[in-house]
């Protein structure tokens, strides 16, 4: 098959999150299943670092209509990397930017028409290099595609037998504009309606690409049902009822040639489940790098790489922070985000400095040595779609302590010390108190050597690589053209 992935970032042009590394890894999977894939992205800034050279058009000018002028996009040709076309829509004005979606966490006033002229881009870029069967949008930023596809161009004989899949990452993330979004994207008014794409007088990107799409994915099983729920809809759940029949959960998978700790450059050493010695020294390389080398052998080590917000569970973690410091534990955390647990972490490494150790930012190789070097990882999130940090620590025998939401509740299954069955530890609900239980349960586990490593050795033996996921998406691919060409009018 013929597939366009069409998303706002991926590895390792453009990151902010998890959605990155899918539309990094997944096209590579699906070349090796013999398919046909480009990968369609908005040039950024940071994406033109990327490019050696001046770069290389492919289309040198697309006429783009808005309601009072054109704009003009170009289709760079970001070559081929492990058979994956990469092609970049190049509109200087709305992406030559410092940032992706917004600046000083404001997003940026026009995203309405950045992000719809990277859709309308797509579309036109591909009548002309070859249109598609199968079309797969990511997020809120590429969902209108399928919108435009059914509207605009419904006529259009090179593109009415392109089916659409929808992937929502995190429904949480929507691209609400004010109506007249509508007309100034060219759409027909008739659109913004309740059951299309208004919302709560809204203009909902996300929910366009829901209602316009041959069927939809999300990225654990668990979240397909929490999305339905009006605790984890976002006020879509109506909508996703609707169309649960079309809608599948497909775990994310992760990338191994990345995150392997028999291979892993970012390492002070390397091991494997049969050779662990090398995690001892990656501990001692990540206790030296946040200042922490008094820490002793029996202390066990909590590692933190996150956002830092309250979807991630730390509003739960700032009611207990002088408990765990209590505890015979050091905790080492890497993250950025809402400034008020930014200084939440400040203040608790300032107060407790010989066992909590903190980094506000995000750095690459920190993120790989704390997956390495640390004993357990914390993951408390209120909700998480799939989550890749909990999977990573399983193949770093870096045991996850999580909340049983989404894709965290797919992957991390209970340690029954009797049974030695198991790969981490897991609370429900909100409530500070089991959190703190499930952190007092991983203490006492980490002092049975022998238990202890049975655990890291079942986690390190899951395999979450992308061959599985590749495969279930090439099934919603098929199924998603024999949809499409059953809608097509049928000669006589």
């Amino acid at each position: 098959m013929q597939i366009a992935f069409a998303a706002p970032e991926c590895t390792p042009f453009a990151k902010t999150g998890g959605l990155a590394d899918v539309v990094g890894a997944l096209p590579h999977e699906l070349v090796k299943l013999g398919h046909k894939v480009s990968v369609f992205l908005p040039f950024y800034t940071r994406v033109r670092r990327h490019i050696e050279g001046e770069p290389r058009y492919a289309i040198r000018s697309l006429t783009i209509p808005f309601r009072s002028c054109n704009r003009f996009a170009g289709i760079v040709d970001g070559g081929r990397r492990d058979g994956v076309q990469y092609y970049f829509i190049d509109c200087p004005e709305l992406f030559y930017r410092k940032e992706l979606y917004g600046q000083g966490g404001v997003d940026y006033a026009d995203n309405a028409e950045r992000f719809g002229l990277f859709c309308r881009a797509v579309i036109e870029a591909s009548k002309q290099l070859g249109a598609p069967q199968i079309f797969h949008v990511h997020d809120w930023q590429a969902a209108l595609i399928p919108v435009y596809l059914r509207t605009v161009y419904a006529a259009d004989p090179d593109l009415r037998g392109a089916a659409t899949v929808l992937t929502i990452h995190n429904a949480a993330y929507q691209g609400t504009f004010p109506p007249n979004t509508t007309e100034q994207l060219l759409l027909p008014w008739d659109v913004f309606t309740m059951d299309k794409l208004e919302q709560y007088d809204q203009f909902n990107f996300l929910k366009g690409g829901i209602v316009f799409s041959d069927l939809l994915t999300t990225v654990s099983r668990r979240y397909a049902e929490e999305i339905q729920t009006p605790e984890f809809g976002e006020q879509l759940e109506g909508i996703l009822r609707i169309r649960a029949a079309d809608l599948r959960g497909i775990l994310n998978g992760v990338d191994y040639t990345l995150w392997n700790p028999a291979t892993d450059a970012n390492l002070a050493a390397h091991y494997t489940p049969q050779h662990l010695d090398g995690k001892r020294a990656c501990r001692s390389d990540l206790l030296h790098a946040f200042g922490l080398e008094g820490v002793a052998e029996t202390t066990p080590v909590i590692g933190i790489v996150t956002r830092l917000a309250t979807q991630k569970g730390f509003d739960i973690v700032a009611r207990i922070t002088e408990e765990i410091a209590e505890r015979d534990v050091a905790v080492l955390a890497l993250g950025a985000g809402d400034p008020y647990y930014e200084n939440l972490f400040r203040g608790w490494a300032f107060r407790h400095p010989a066992s909590v150790g903190v980094r506000i930012g995000y750095d690459e190789a920190l993120a790989h040595k704390i997956e390495a070097g640390s004993d357990l990882f914390l993951m408390p999130s209120r909700y998480e779609p799939c989550g890749l940090n909990q999977i990573y620590s399983l193949k770093y025998g870096t045991v996850p302590i999580v909340r049983a939401t989404g894709g965290l509740d797919d992957t991390i299954e209970e340690w029954d010390a009797k049974e030695g069955n198991g790969t981490g530890f897991k609370f429900a609900g909100f409530d500070p108190k089991d959190l703190l239980a499930e952190i007092d349960r991983a203490i006492a586990a980490f002092h049975d050597k022998k238990g202890w490593t049975r655990l890291m050795r079942n986690g390190m033996a899951r395999d979450y690589s992308w061959a599985g996921p590749a495969k279930e998406y090439e099934r919603v691919y098929e199924e998603a053209a024999r949809r499409r060409a059953r809608r097509l009018p049928q000669c006589s």
